[in-house]
């Protein structure tokens, strides 16, 4: 009985384990957000599209040239406006971004994000 009362806090190797794991999920946050980040800028771009009037007409090739005006701006890399899809629908253009991120964390370790983001631009 005596013991109990005087075993109080948490070993060496719990206090190892507990840092092990907020160095691991601080390795994580670090390497994931700017991938977020990336994304979000790939999202605000193509809303931006919804938006803008000064397109002079509004073909593929006119909305691939306005994203690649934002994504210069946002300084996107993970995408180009290549890779982003414009179909023809009814009386509008669905353009969509589908891309995977690929994030390195360790050793033979990598993330895998993958992102979708699709808008709706009037002809």
């Amino acid at each position: 009985m005596q013991m109990a009362n005087r075993q109080k806090g948490m070993t060496g190797i719990g206090w190892l384990t507990v840092l092990g794991l907020i160095a691991f999920f601080t390795l994580l946050a670090l390497k994931m957000v700017p991938s977020y980040l990336e994304y979000y800028k790939v999202a605000s771009s193509l809303e931006k599209l919804t938006k803008e009037t000064g397109l002079a007409e509004v073909t593929p090739i006119e909305i691939r040239k306005a994203l690649s005006r934002q994504f210069d701006i946002g300084y996107v890399n993970v995408i180009t406006p290549g890779d982003v899809k414009v179909k023809p629908s009814g009386s509008f253009y669905q353009v969509t971004a589908k891309y995977d991120d690929r994030v390195h964390l360790f050793a033979n370790v990598d993330v895998v994000m993958s992102y979708n983001k699709s808008v709706k631009v009037t002809r």
